[in-house]
């Protein structure tokens, strides 16, 4: 199973850090097996003698109801309340908004097939010696497992996206379509088959868009998730372990602006940065599915789950996303800004440990391997510098809750910024035209 392997919780706590599970759904489709069996429960029935105990000292017989109060669940005059109710419809709607663009993503690959071959654990020996073993000529034989070269068609994972235009456009994570030589194919919820074509992988961040031939297809309603409140409810839906379509789970946005790095367990690593904390839980298969608001609308891309913890989420903020599916519309492809830096958000904590009396900010900061400003970039050619801690963009603040990273993401390749910023403790600017990433 393509299963990404949580790091840590809690060694880098103070830089807001979470070293995470993707959930990529990419594990292992079609090879998940057993069987799922449920418990035999019993009632155990002290209660109830309690309660005929009751009512037998106090001269009574068994009844439903004492002194008005019903115990009898069956009631047809028993109801929640009202406000429950209506919660409970408000999330039922949203599901029946939402569901029928949820998607199922299947991955394939032409994988080698495993034969048992025959083979004669005594071959090294002289030839002299191996007429002592009669091994190979029908008296006795032994076999090993060996690659012919055949190969056969394999489901090797699977994930979830969701459909956002009526034509067969899907946003989905990359991380689910991100083989290039494997196959994809989607299920839409009313069952049809779709082969897919993967149209664009964003550079950076974990979004991809995926195309299927059709017509008239239910569309999700993307929403806000800039105007995100804590405790709000968020819904998740998707294909849960690759294999229950259109798994719901509900919960709330417990967290916002978190800063995290996941690993699928392959040594690959990717930062992700400004996403949304949820407590609806998001499954092996679910990444790619859409994070709901109440009212049904997407708010983010689930993503990512910690193992190991329960109810510890991540989704990518749909806004993130709505730049690059107007990119793929108009240009076919996602054009992504690029500034040529790499720095270090400060904090007080990293601030006091390299000397820098600025606490918040972006510290212009390579290491052995990259440079702190890439060479011919646009930031080269402004003039900035290693050392240089960038405080705003077009007057936007620079921290935790509005990293550099973010910022140069919602910009397009040719447009000209503004960046302030502070050398040797004075404070300058540098107008900068930002450049395409390659």
């Amino acid at each position: 199973m393509f299963h990404q392997k949580i790091s840590s919780l809690s060694k880098k706590a103070k830089e807001n850090k979470i070293f995470i599970t993707v959930a990529v759904v990419a594990f292992a489709g079609g090879i998940i097996g057993g069987a799922l069996a449920a418990p035999a429960y019993t009632r155990a029935s002290i209660f109830g003698d309690i309660y005929q105990g009751i009512v037998n000292g106090l001269g009574g017989t068994s009844s439903s109801s004492i002194s008005g109060l019903n115990l009898n669940s069956n009631s047809s005059n028993s109801s929640a309340p009202s406000v429950s109710n209506d919660y409970e419809q408000a999330v039922i709607n949203a599901v029946q908004k939402a569901s029928p663009a949820v998607v199922s993503i299947v991955i394939s690959k032409d994988v080698p097939v495993v034969e048992q071959c025959p083979y004669n654990p005594f071959s090294n020996l002289p030839q002299q010696f191996q007429q002592f073993f009669d091994f190979g000529n029908g008296n006795q034989q032994l076999y090993q497992p060996c690659n012919t070269g055949k190969t056969q068609k394999q489901e090797v994972g699977g994930g979830s996206g969701f459909i956002i235009s009526s034509d067969g456009l899907i946003l989905t994570n990359k991380h689910v379509v991100s083989d290039t030589s494997a196959d994809y194919t989607v299920f839409t919820n009313d069952g049809k088959k779709y082969t897919a074509k993967v149209l664009a992988r964003h550079p950076t961040l974990d979004i991809a868009l995926v195309k299927i031939q059709a017509t008239n297809l239910p569309t999700v309603e993307l929403g806000d998730s800039s105007n995100l409140k804590l405790g709000q409810t968020s819904i998740a839906i998707g294909n849960a372990l690759g294999e229950f379509r259109n798994t719901v789970s509900v919960g709330n946005v417990s967290g916002l602006a978190r800063t995290l790095t996941a690993s699928d367990g392959s040594g690959n690593a990717e930062t992700l940065d400004n996403v949304i904390q949820t407590s609806a839980a998001i499954n092996p298969g679910n990444s790619g599915g859409p994070l709901l608001d109440l009212s049904g609308r997407v708010i983010g891309i689930d993503t990512a789950m910690v193992s190991g913890a329960q109810n510890i989420g991540f989704a990518i903020p749909i806004n993130y996303a709505k730049k690059s599916i107007q990119s793929v519309i108009s240009s076919g492809k996602i054009s992504v800004a690029y500034l040529g830096v790499r720095y270090i958000m400060l904090t007080p904590d990293v601030a006091s440990q390299y000397g820098i009396k600025q606490t918040s900010g972006a510290l212009i900061k390579g290491d052995s391997n990259n440079f702190a400003v890439e060479k011919n970039s646009p930031a080269e050619k402004a003039g900035l510098q290693e050392g240089d801690v960038i405080t705003q963009v077009d007057g936007q603040t620079i921290d935790s809750q509005n990293p550099l990273a973010s910022i140069i993401s919602q910009k397009n390749p040719g447009d000209t910024i503004t960046i302030t910023f502070i050398r040797n403790g004075k404070t300058m600017t540098a107008s900068v035209t930002l450049s395409e990433r390659k």
